[in-house]
Formats: C-alpha cells, structure tokens, sequence
C-alpha cells in the first residue's frame, strides 16, 4: 500500500515582520505634514496580539490605519491577518481603534474548512488538529487540487500550506 502524501493549512504571522511594520508607521506618523502635530499614537503589544491606535477624529485614525496597512502589505503580512474593530469613543474627546493579529485557525472555521474540503467529494481525508489542518490523500494531484480550492476561497484569514510530503 502506497504512503498517503499530507500538507497542512494553517494560518501563521511573522510577529517581527508586524513589529517592523509598526516601527515604520511611527516614524512616517511622526515625519508626516498632516499627521504629525495631531496627537495620534499607535502601540504594539507582541503578547496579546493587538495593535491601538489612539487619534483625536475618525479620520485621522484611518490614515494611521491606511498608513499601517500598507506597511504591512509591503512587509508581506497579509492585511486580513489584522481584524479591527469599530472605532470607540476614550477620554479627552480622542478615538481608539484595536486591531487584533490572527494567529491560527479558530475551530469554527476549521470546520468550515472541513466541510468544503468535504464538500468536492475528492478522495482525501481532514484532520482538524487544535490551530490547523491536516490534509491526507494517496494522490499528490488530490492534494494540488485541495490547495488550489482553498486559495481562491475567502475564510477572513490568509492560509499558508506547510509540510507537504
């Protein structure tokens, strides 16, 4: 019996590379005509996976955001790896944005996951194995096939495919 070939989907971010991004947007906020004088803050915390962004309007707090962004992108961090939340109104008359880093596959998108996998009644087995996915079949072409599914499907979450063998 010929030996089932695997790879796994999970969902992984280079927490260094979103430190670089923030370093950088804060030193284009700080050089920035518009955004310098404006009382804005942004912070990284590494252990709790978020990122504030402190501004006194709306607006400027979507700059900051845009600004952010686009050093993610140019870092390669996937933007859908940051969820923000809607803006909330703090003291002083300021607004305070929280972007949360996704970092693994929840259950509930494991499972949904699962089931479209399911779903193109391919022959390959799914393991949901606490942040990932393993994938299993006896064709490699199965698993290629897999793999190009789930690159055009949009979970909410960028997905990387490891250990293929």
């Amino acid at each position: 019996m010929a030996k089932d070939s695997s790879f796994d989907v999970v969902s992984q971010v280079d927490m260094q590379e979103v430190d670089n991004a923030y370093q950088q947007t804060v030193r284009e906020i700080s050089q920035r005509y518009d955004l310098k004088d404006s009382g804005s803050e942004v912070a990284l915390s590494k252990p709790e996976r978020t990122i504030t962004i402190s501004a006194p309007a709306d607006f400027v707090a979507r700059q900051i955001t845009d600004v952010l962004n686009s050093k993610l992108i140019k870092r390669g961090v996937d933007i859908k790896a940051v969820r923000w939340d809607a803006p909330v109104a703090a003291s002083g008359g300021t607004v305070r944005v929280l972007g949360r880093i996704i970092d693994g596959i929840d259950q509930d998108t494991a499972k949904k996951i699962n089931k479209d996998i399911k779903a193109l009644k391919l022959k390959c087995k799914v393991v949901i194995e606490s942040d990932k996915l393993r994938v299993s079949s006896a064709s490699k072409d199965t698993l290629q096939e897999v793999i190009a599914f789930l690159r055009d499907q949009d979970y909410g979450q960028p997905l990387q495919f490891t250990n293929y063998r």
